[in-house]
């Protein structure tokens, strides 16, 4: 299993940050290895990542399901691998400092399962924290851009 979690803060209230991230077409372009998405309804889509595994280029298919949101705190979400077989979860969680300024924190978990289990997921555990924190730091940026 490999985690993954990034906090930074924005200079935004917390009501720009939820705005953002509780819309899944605002962030998917900024998500490390973004090539496509289609959103099948308000909580299910799926996406294509083109990328490194190591060695390895791969182009991997993930079905993406929204959980819970949680205004204007937290948006839940799990992936599925469409692929390749792994899962996942993950979250925004934007905490008031005061009413100029958040607290979001981004978080990434993957599992890879199967035969490939074992060797991906020692290949996941580098790769997963620095995903996560260049999605939270880009998400962060474009809300600090869009609000200003």
């Amino acid at each position: 299993m490999a985690t993954g979690t990034h906090m930074v803060e924005v200079p935004v209230g917390i009501d720009n940050v939820w705005e953002f991230v509780s819309d899944m077409e605002k962030w998917a372009k900024l998500v490390p290895g973004y090539n496509t998405h289609e959103m099948i309804d308000d909580k299910h889509s799926t996406w294509t990542f083109k990328g490194n595994v190591g060695v390895l280029k791969k182009t991997v298919q993930v079905e993406i399901t929204i959980l819970e949101w949680v205004a204007p705190s937290k948006v839940t979400f799990e992936l599925k691998g469409l692929s390749d077989n792994f899962t996942g979860n993950g979250y925004f969680l934007a905490e008031s400092i005061d009413a100029e300024n958040t607290k979001m924190t981004g978080f990434l978990e993957v599992v890879a399962g199967g035969l490939a289990g074992p060797v991906l997921n020692p290949i996941f555990k580098p790769i997963v924290p620095k995903a996560t924190q260049m999605l939270t730091d880009r998400v962060a940026n474009k809300i600090k851009l869009v609000n200003v």
